[in-house]
């Protein structure tokens, strides 16, 4: 009986699992070195063109296109050794870093320009003087310091509890044919120009107190005017966010609706709220045009809301640099460094923002 043996069968060849995921990838300083060598080449051609030209070197038109030569040199590469995927990964994100470094250059710019020519007169005189009886160098910004809080101040009182309520009576009752009115008018409300307000509240109060009256309250009034649409938008978009179990939780507790929105939906969306709220008022204290109408201009400091005429920060910068006189610098000194100083009050207010709602917010978890 004779056995026959199978052939031994060659083994199999295991060929390597391509994937176009983890194919290739170029190494992680790769992007800069392109970077570097696009500018690189973009500065040498503006350096050829200013020696041509007989010009000076253009560094901002230098770093614009090495920037630009930087997107389809970084895809190129990327197409030859990643694969297509990737490289059109590393092309959006090279358009939407661009994007944002050049939404960045001028509040860059701004600041560092603000900042250089404004420490000229930051000093103590300057937040300690009022502008009464100067006519030259000398004089402070403390009576548009007090005008510029007190009328914010006021303007704040007036628009927040008529926003959020307004907010809340959308999100929370408001059906029909009314609420849609109110959406309406907010939003027309929203794209006032700001001088609107300003001869609003200037035709208003002559028509109580007399023409060409002009007082602190006015200038409040016309603030006021431009900050409602802005806090009624965002706490509604806040008030929308809220979860609607929660509030279902509550009236399963059978807490009253009226409660459920002051104990439940205002405490949890209060971070957004006070954020929207802080941006109104950053939107406003910066306002020239109606104030200038309502509230007017003066040297002195007044604390009286209802009687005179009150200076603000956004004034004082106008009235300082389109009514120079001598010696002009000094007037161009104390109109940057109120700038800064209205930029700094800004900031301010958005750390306090930030804190506020940081510690006021509710806290989820265990």
């Amino acid at each position: 009986m004779t056995m026959t043996t199978k052939p031994d069968t060659p083994a199999a060849v295991t060929t390597p699992i391509q994937n176009s995921l983890t194919a290739g990838r170029l190494p992680t300083p790769a992007p800069w070195i392109i970077l570097g060598a696009a500018i690189a080449v973009s500065a040498a051609i503006f350096g050829v063109m200013a020696v041509a030209g007989g010009s000076g070197y253009n560094w901002g038109g230098a770093l614009l296109v090495g920037a630009l030569l930087y997107i389809p040199s970084v895809w190129l590469f990327s197409v030859l050794v990643e694969g297509r995927r990737r490289a059109m990964d590393r092309l959006v994100t090279a358009l939407v870093t661009g994007a944002f470094v050049l939404a960045m250059i001028p509040l860059v710019s701004l600041t560092i320009t603000v900042v250089t020519f404004g420490l000229a007169r930051f000093d103590a005189e300057f937040f300690t003087n009022s502008m009464r009886n100067v006519t030259g160098e000398g004089g402070g910004i403390v009576h548009a310091i007090v005008g510029t809080l007190l009328m914010t101040g006021t303007a704040a009182l007036i628009s927040i509890p008529i926003g959020l309520m307004t907010s809340v009576y959308l999100v929370e009752y408001g059906h029909g044919r009314l609420a849609r009115g109110i959406t309406f008018l907010v939003d027309v409300m929203t794209g006032i120009p700001s001088i609107v307000a300003g001869l609003f509240a200037y035709a208003v109060f002559s028509i109580f107190l007399g023409p060409g009256t002009r007082t602190g309250i006015a200038g409040a009034v016309s603030l006021a005017v431009l900050m409602i649409p802005v806090v009624v938008r965002s706490s509604e978009e806040m008030l929308r966010l809220v979860p609607n179990e929660l509030r279902e939780a509550a009236y399963a507790l059978g807490v009253p609706k009226w409660l459920t929105i002051v104990k439940v939906v205002l405490p949890t969306s209060m971070a957004g709220i006070t954020t929207g709220i802080m941006l109104s008022i950053a939107r406003v204290i910066g306002e020239t045009a109606p104030l200038l109408i309502a509230a007017g201009f003066t040297a002195s400091v007044n604390y009286n809301m209802f009687d005179g005429r009150m200076q603000s920060l956004p004034v004082f910068v106008y009235t300082q640099y389109a009514n120079q006189g001598n010696p002009p610098q000094a007037y161009l000194d104390r109109a940057w460094a109120a700038a800064l100083t209205l930029i700094l009050i800004v900031m301010a207010l958005n750390l306090i923002a930030r804190l506020v709602a940081r510690f006021f917010a509710p806290k989820f978890g265990r």
